[in-house]
C-alpha cells in the first residue's frame, strides 16, 4: 500500500489571487514562479482562455514542510459554515495567559490584513480565537 507524501488544501473562492496572498501574509507562504515560459503569473493568465484567466492560484511553504495552498474560483458564494478549517498555531506549548498574550498578538497582526475575530474561546488554561479570512472562511488562531 502507498503512503501519502503531500497533502494540498484547495478553497472554493471568488478572488483566488487576493485570498492566497491573504494567507501568504498569515502563513509566511510564497507564490511558487511562474510556469516555464512565462515571466509573471499576468503573462500566464493572459495565455489563458478568457474563461480561465484568474481562475486560480496558489501558495507553498518556503520551508517546503507545510501543504500547497490552492484557491479555485466557483460562481456561488459561501453559504454555511466550513466543514474543515485551519488551525494556525501561534500558541503551543503555552498555556494560560502567556498563551492568551500569544494569539491576541496575532489576533491584531490578522485584522489589518482583513481576517476578523469572530470570539475568543477561553476556559482559564486553554484557549483559541476564532476568526475568518478576507472571504469568510472561519480559522482559528490556536
Amino acid at each position: 500500500m502507498a503512503s501519502v507524501r503531500q497533502v494540498q488544501i484547495t478553497f472554493d473562492c471568488a478572488e483566488p489571487e487576493r485570498l492566497t496572498r491573504f494567507w501568504c501574509e498569515v502563513l509566511g507562504y510564497v507564490v511558487p514562479p511562474p510556469p516555464e515560459g512565462f515571466a509573471t503569473w499576468d503573462d500566464y493568465s493572459g495565455s489563458q482562455p478568457p474563461e480561465e484567466q484568474d481562475s486560480w492560484f496558489a501558495c507553498v511553504d518556503p520551508s517546503g514542510v507545510g501543504p500547497r495552498l490552492f484557491f479555485q474560483r466557483v460562481p456561488e458564494g459561501k453559504t454555511a459554515k466550513n466543514r474543515v478549517h485551519l488551525d494556525v498555531r501561534v500558541g503551543t506549548g503555552l498555556v494560560g495567559e502567556e498563551r492568551l498574550a500569544a494569539l491576541e498578538a496575532e489576533c491584531a497582526r490578522l485584522v489589518p490584513l482583513g481576517a476578523v475575530r469572530v470570539r475568543l474561546l477561553y476556559d482559564g488554561h486553554d484557549s483559541c480565537i476564532v476568526m475568518q479570512d478576507i472571504e469568510g472562511n472561519e480559522f482559528c488562531l490556536d
